[in-house]
């Protein structure tokens, strides 16, 4: 029996979504009703598709009644999470043409890392990277001749970008092909306890250097539960890819088996088969909220309060930050995975990983076990891969393996999920709750603000920030600067609240999967370039952050006030921003 809050929720996002599910569900079926695409060329379009191709791969391409399945791949060889991807193209063509099918890469799409752009101008740019993915997505398969897709995508806007691209074309049967975390290195706690001390000025930036290479330091993502590891849960628990495949190593037999069986499950889903499900069948309403309860029972990132808005518009379904905040409420903590706990996501999967999950999430009745995944069945997706004797096989998964990573049946973590909406006069909000100490989770302190993470670092550096302070963060929303995530202040924020300090942040900027144990209402709306109230702020300005209660508010009376002016040209032009 599925619980009356996620019903109720689902069937409102499903009601209020009539109209624009409709024409979007109309235009996907006028594409599929042209049938295969690909036989409806012209001679010389066809002559282009297959220039290139071997005299084996053209016979193969040009029969109208084999598979062409079109690769949009993420690849490049300077990011840890899309560098294994460099010979998936090549496995999987093979996979397919013994079973006398084809497959081409369609196109590629740009992997930026925050990681790398954290701190930089580049960081500007990456929540833009999503919108841009998702045409180039859509731009890829435009070329009309494939008959299923497979996206090689991970990390934190990209695999969003894909899935949104990917739905213009949603008369395809389509699945991701995930790659897989790298191995565990040094702990996060270390690395947690490196970063503050090097904040305080106590160790130097080759002790700072040494421990960051020695938390990622091979192919594979990065092991903390952030933005990319998010994407990976969230999508498999929305059936976008095969039943435990998220957390398989790169490189490994299981991962290459993995590999080999997507190409060959959506070679034989093409349309006119009997098997066909195209990706307009699989993302509905309860897919949705499948992906929702996920991402809040695993206290996931909270950039997903951004792009689960998007991928559902794309959908043609409206998804509202209400929607999530009532799901939040039933919904408890399930996972403790850095930063809501010690453990990675490497633990994770050994303690039962995505399948662990889903089974205590379907004994709960919080998730829609009649949804419809790619592959299978949702019953599919509660049970975990492995090779025996050589064959990959799925076998039910079992209790958790270990009860401080993933909650055993009968027992949770927290009452309530990861992410909480606050509102107020200051606008609305969300919070990233689940690994914020219950006493640290009411915060009213006078007001310090800035316009940019790098003038409270100076200011913590100078000695200018210990007291208790509400440290507010504007013009750093989307219409501003791109709205970059602001994970420099993590440390300063952290020192502070390990001095003793009452300490929270508010900005219209972000702080995504990686957002730690300060309470931080982020994403405010409507930010401070358009109006917004945290624009009209200043310094003792006494405010209250309320992350159990939902509150966010200015007790000092704002009237009278004028928006503060600020010049951002500079953070608006360079390194390609201007575009």
């Amino acid at each position: 029996m599925i619980h009356q809050v996620i019903s109720d929720v689902t069937a409102r996002i499903r009601e209020r979504s009539v109209a624009r599910r409709q024409a979007f569900l109309a235009r996907i079926q006028r594409q599929a009703d042209q049938g295969k695409t690909r036989a409806a060329l012209a001679c010389g379009n066809l002559a282009h598709a297959v220039a290139a191709c071997s005299s084996d791969e053209k016979g193969r391409i040009l029969d109208m009644t084999r598979a062409n399945v079109g690769i949009v791949t993420a690849y490049n060889d300077m990011l840890s999470a899309h560098q294994p991807y460099q010979g998936y193209p090549d496995q999987i063509k093979a996979v397919l043409a013994e079973l006398g099918h084809s497959a081409q890469v369609a196109g590629g799409v740009p992997a930026m890392c925050d990681g790398v752009t954290q701190g930089q101008p580049g960081m500007d740019m990456s929540l833009f990277s999503r919108d841009l993915i998702a045409q180039a997505t859509a731009l890829s398969l435009s070329h009309n001749t494939f008959d299923a897709t497979l996206l090689l995508g991970i990390c934190d806007k990209i695999a969003p970008g894909q899935i949104m691209g990917a739905l213009s074309h949603a008369h395809l049967p389509t699945a991701f092909v995930p790659a897989g975390p790298m191995a565990s290195g040094i702990s996060n706690d270390e690395k947690v306890k490196v970063r503050q001390k090097y904040a305080a000025g106590e160790v130097g930036r080759d002790a700072l250097l040494e421990m960051e290479c020695g938390a990622y330091h091979a192919a594979g993502t990065c092991t903390f539960y952030g933005t990319a590891n998010t994407n990976q849960l969230v999508f498999e628990a929305m059936g976008l890819m095969l039943p435990g495949s998220a957390f398989v190593h790169p490189h490994s037999e299981l991962r290459r088996a993995l590999t080999a069986e997507a190409a060959r499950r959506i070679s034989a889903m093409i349309p006119g088969s009997p098997a066909y499900r195209p990706l307009s069948e699989v993302l509905d309403e309860r897919s949705l909220v499948n992906g929702l309860v996920a991402l809040l029972a695993s206290g996931g990132s909270t950039n997903h309060s951004i792009h689960m808005v998007a991928l559902a518009r794309a959908a043609g379904l409206v998804l509202t930050w209400d929607d999530i905040s009532d799901l939040s409420d039933v919904v408890p903590l399930l996972v403790r995975m850095y930063p809501n706990g010690p453990a990675d996501v490497n633990a994770f999967e050994q303690a039962g990983g995505v399948p662990g999950l889903m089974r205590r999430l379907a004994q709960e009745g919080l998730i829609h076990m009649d949804a419809t995944p790619v592959f299978g069945e949702m019953q599919d997706y509660l049970s975990r891969p492995a090779l025996v004797d050589g064959q990959l096989v799925w076998q039910p998964v079992g209790e958790s393996g270990d009860a401080s990573v993933l909650s055993p049946s009968g027992s949770v973590f927290q009452a309530t999920g990861g992410t909480k909406l606050l509102a107020g006069n200051l606008g609305r909000a969300v919070v990233k709750v689940s690994a914020v100490a219950p006493e640290y989770r009411v915060i009213e302190a006078p007001a310090r603000v800035f316009s940019s993470q790098h003038a409270v670092e100076a200011a913590y550096k100078a000695g200018d920030l210990n007291q208790d302070a509400v440290i507010v963060v504007r013009h750093n929303g989307p219409a501003a600067n791109g709205m970059p995530e602001l994970h420099k202040l993590m440390p300063v924020l952290g020192n502070l609240q390990k001095a003793g300090y009452k300490v929270a942040l508010v900005t219209d900027g972000r702080l995504s999967g990686a957002s730690g144990k300060i309470p931080a209402a982020i994403h405010v709306t409507p930010e401070a370039l358009h109006g917004g109230a945290i624009g009209l702020l200043a310094d003792g300005d006494l405010l209250r952050v309320d992350a159990v209660n939902g509150s966010l508010d200015c007790l000092t009376d704002l009237s009278g006030r004028t928006q503060a002016e600020i010049d951002l040209t500079l953070e608006q032009e360079g390194w390609g921003r201007e575009l």
